[in-house]
């Protein structure tokens, strides 16, 4: 048999299966943005995913008629790193969920993908509605490191009175000073991203040097 000889494509049924990738995708990516735990970089991450999808679609679109081409494509993929880790368990859901509708649609299995994408993604959907009625808010530890070796007294208070233009209420866990360093440890009770991001980029823009980290206390203490 020869393997180097490959059907030709058919183009209708590729054009019918990225146009269903497409669209299952941007569901899948809506749903990151609306409904994600994440608390960043949701919207930068969710455009990814459609990409993601129309690309496995066409490598297994290529390869599926080629026996060589798939030995090739084993051998190619045996020799990628990726060189920033993703810790994000949800992030790494989402992209698996991209990979298996590329996956799908590449192999012709329109009705199967369809039908199991639209089954999950209802499932997510109601889960994500019945966790948001628990909870309703974020708790968060909100970590602030900031360099004082110039000399300003007045940054705790200044750090005070930037939170304090976006949240009710402040409670302050942890408050270290040591070598021109300043630790400061809030618990925070976030409605909403929009406040979150608001409350980073005005720690950014004051603070141009600082470090700032986000934990959320359910994940914090494996809720």
């Amino acid at each position: 048999m020869d393997t180097t000889v490959t059907p030709p494509l058919s183009l209708p049924a590729l054009l019918l299966n990225l146009a269903i990738g497409v669209g299952l995708s941007l569901v899948v990516s809506w749903y990151y943005v609306k409904f994600g735990n994440s608390l960043s970089n949701r919207s930068k991450f969710a455009p990814i995913l459609p990409i993601l999808t129309l690309i496995t679609l066409l490598t297994i679109t290529i390869v599926k008629s080629s026996l060589a081409l798939s030995l090739g494509l084993v051998g190619a993929l045996s020799i990628v790193r990726f060189r920033t880790a993703i810790k994000d368990p949800e992030e790494l859901i989402f992209l698996f969920f991209a990979i298996a509708i590329g996956l799908g649609l590449g192999a012709d299995q329109r009705i199967p993908t369809v039908v199991s994408a639209t089954v999950i993604l209802l499932y997510l959907l109601v889960r994500a509605l019945i966790t948001r009625k628990h909870n309703a808010s974020h708790s968060l530890y909100l970590n602030i490191q900031l360099n004082t070796a110039g000399g300003e007294p007045a940054t705790f208070s200044q750090v005070n009175q930037l939170l304090a233009k976006e949240l009710k209420e402040l409670d302050l866990r942890r408050l270290d000073q040591s070598n021109g360093n300043l630790q400061i440890t809030y618990y925070l009770n976030i409605q909403d991203q929009d406040t979150l991001v608001r409350i980073m980029d005005s720690l950014k823009t004051a603070y141009p040097e600082s470090s700032v980290s986000l934990i959320e206390q359910n994940n914090l203490l494996g809720g």
